[in-house]
């Protein structure tokens, strides 16, 4: 059995769950049901007026033109009662579905933006995306158009059959005989455009991702010439959406139909009714005024239409509730799904000094294969460590563990001899920058990207950081100097370029532990003798951590690591693990024999 054919009509605990995401507007909420109340009675007033009207003061035995001005005025006076009523409350849901959206966005990103990084690479970033703009509008639907209106259309029949009822209970019972056909069309279609709509929703997410990972990546499809491989795959992801989108339309478009032949056939089989209890009064009766049918009949047309019109829009209500659900279900399992880095630490101290020690280390991305191996070692405060190895060897593993963007599942890490679990999240990140080796820079100006937007760094302090790094020269020469305009991901920038800023961005938060992962990888000979000449200043007083690929760089680190296949291989000084003769004399030999090639 199917998953959808499991799931209930409406699921009322996820129903129960979108309501109560009203309670902080819950003044708002009970305004909206007490103007669906008021409007709702309104609406019986206007037919009822007609019929009283038009037999009383039209085909009555006199022509009344006094009372006639009268009812005619109290119509209008009900109008404009009706009017700004009908605006308050359209307005009134408008703004609680729209406050709801805003408290929700605000707590998907919240929870995204805290999650760890093992999140981010098991989810395309197209359904982060789905899931923070695309679904929770369908939640906002859910009370703007779905939930409140339901309930004011609902009161509304119960309203108009009351009326209908209490003027002739035959005439009504005819005019609704074809009701149980039209709630079979009803389940029909709201059966068949919820399952094309979860489809759509499908469909939706597989687009934004396929269409953000590949308009961030369009610079490998053109180097390697694939535009139309990609296109076609488009092609199909797009067709695959037209086609669900289409499937919906479809049972619009006999659904609509369907219910004007049974208003149709209603408004047929109440005339008959009518016409024959009319004709069969006034044959048995021959004192009663027969011309007053006429009234009877006008106000039951507009009682049938006034009944019709809500039934005729509350299937597609439902199905808006449905598509609530189904996209609510997907944002509280992303709400739920606890993806954060526990941060149950409070030690969060104003000075770190920065002595590492990894202490019998085991961590696997997966749970199950183990990308580093009971790895224990230790770095004094103010040393500089340098991790060495083949790609995959757990580099960039081994820092990505020390500032927490990813847990151990074995052994300790500690900074001053504190466990890195008992600090405080952010106060531990603090202490630390790190430079990546892939460097994303924002939309915005060069100083934004620099200080992030903390107010608290001052452009003294940027252009000082940027200097000791020999960045200042080339940002002085950009049109606007460090109000330059970067663009997305720095793309007006050279690689060097992008580089460097982000060493000055890694520098002016005055970190206790710098970390360095590839960091001069994109630099060239010119840029890195510079931050060389830089390091050698700025690691006074700092613990650095420097994972390289070209050994020349770290000789003069106080120790050197050396990872292989995710086992600690070697762990000394560059001279110390030369005179092993091992994985580092190797790899050492390996780049001095090219470099030799190379000259």
């Amino acid at each position: 059995m199917s998953d959808s054919a499991k799931k209930p009509f409406l699921d009322f605990s996820l129903l129960k769950r979108i309501i109560g995401l009203a309670n902080p507007y819950r003044l708002s909420f009970f305004l909206s049901v007490f103007l669906s109340i008021v409007l709702a009675a309104l609406g019986i007033v206007r037919p009822f007026m007609i019929i009283y009207g038009t037999n009383r003061y039209i085909t009555s035995q006199k022509f009344d033109f006094e009372g006639l001005k009268t009812i005619t005025f109290l119509m209008v006076l009900s109008l404009l009662i009706e009017s700004p009523l009908r605006y308050l409350f359209n307005y009134v849901t408008a703004w609680l579905g729209q406050s709801i959206v805003k408290d929700m966005r605000l707590k998907v990103y919240g929870r995204v933006i805290h999650s760890r990084l093992k999140y981010f690479d098991n989810t395309p970033i197209g359904i982060s995306i789905s899931r923070t703009i695309t679904d929770i509008e369908a939640i906002n639907d859910t009370f703007s158009e779905g939930l409140i209106s339901i309930f004011a259309d609902i009161l509304s029949i119960v309203a108009v059959l009351t009326v209908m009822l209490y003027l002739s209970w035959k005439v009504t019972l005819a005019s609704i005989a074809v009701l149980p056909l039209l709630l079979w069309f009803t389940r029909w279609f709201q059966e068949g455009v919820k399952k094309s709509f979860q489809e759509e929703r499908t469909q939706i997410g597989t687009l934004n991702a396929f269409l953000q990972e590949h308009i961030t990546g369009m610079r490998i499809i053109q180097i390697f010439n694939v535009e139309q491989k990609e296109q076609k795959k488009f092609r199909a992801i797009n067709q695959a959406l037209r086609d669900a989108t289409i499937r919906g339309i479809w049972y619009y478009s006999l659904f609509f139909p369907a219910v004007e032949v049974c208003s149709a056939i209603a408004i047929g089989c109440m005339v008959w009714m009518a016409s024959s209890q009319i004709l069969h009064d006034a044959i048995i009766h021959p004192g009663v005024n027969a011309a007053e049918g006429v009234g009877l009949i006008s106000g039951f047309l507009l009682y049938i239409s006034m009944l019709f019109r809500p039934l005729r829009f509350i299937a597609d209500k439902v199905n808006v509730i449905q598509r609530g659900i189904v996209a609510a279900e997907r944002v509280f399992k992303l709400i739920d799904k606890d993806e954060t880095i526990p941060n149950t630490g409070t030690f969060a101290p104003e000075h770190m000094a920065g002595k590492i020690s990894f202490q019998n280390v085991w961590f696997a991305y997966n749970d199950a294969d183990q990308v580093l191996k009971d790895i224990s070692f230790e770095v004094k405060a103010g040393e500089t460590l340098a991790i060495v190895g083949a790609t995959g060897s757990g580099k960039s593993s081994t820092i990505s563990i020390l500032g927490r963007f990813y847990d151990i599942q074995k052994g300790a890490i500690k900074i001053d001899d504190v466990d890195i679990r008992e600090y405080e999240l952010s106060a531990l990140r603090s202490k630390m920058s790190v430079v990546l080796q892939d460097v994303f820079l924002f939309a915005g100006s060069v100083l934004e990207n620099i200080t992030l937007r903390d107010e608290n760094i001052t452009s003294e302090q940027v252009i000082h950081a940027a200097k000791l790094v020999g960045a200042h020269n080339f940002i002085s020469r950009l049109p606007g100097g460090y109000d330059y305009m970067v663009m997305e991901r720095g793309a007006t920038l050279s690689m060097g370029q992008r580089q460097l800023i982000s060493f000055v961005r890694a520098l002016v938060f005055n970190p206790s532990i710098l970390i360095l992962d590839e960091a001069t990888s994109s630099i060239d000979t010119e840029s890195e003798q510079l931050i060389q000449q830089a390091i050698e200043n700025l690691v006074k007083g700092r613990t650095s951590i420097v994972v390289a690929h070209r050994l020349s760089t770290i000789r003069h680190a106080h120790k050197i690591l050396v990872l292989d296949k995710g086992e600690l291989k070697e762990f000394g000084t560059h001279d110390q693990l030369l005179l092993k003769n091992g994985h580092y004399k190797r790899l050492y030999d390996m780049q001095f024999m090219k470099q030799k090639e190379v000259a």
